[in-house]
């Protein structure tokens, strides 16, 4: 499971060394906000995934969402 950890650790590093020079360099800010935001997430659920941590699907919340709007506008 560490060899695990280190390949994801790696492959992050890997895509921040090769993305954010070129958008530090053009002063790119939001796109660089937006990118460590999502990579944040990704690896972050990456290590979920890997730990066995069952992520509940973003499916049931749209769902959620959308059937309490349509009671409120009955």
């Amino acid at each position: 499971m560490a060899m695990e950890y280190g390949l994801i650790i790696l492959l992050v590093l890997l895509i921040i060394f090769l993305e954010v020079p070129s958008l530090i360099q053009k002063k790119l800010w939001r796109e660089l906000t937006a990118f460590f935001v999502l990579l944040a997430i990704g690896f972050v659920l990456s290590l979920l995934q890997i730990m066995k941590v069952k992520i509940p699907s973003p499916n049931d919340a749209i769902i959620f969402i959308i059937e309490s709007i349509s009671k409120k506008l009955k």
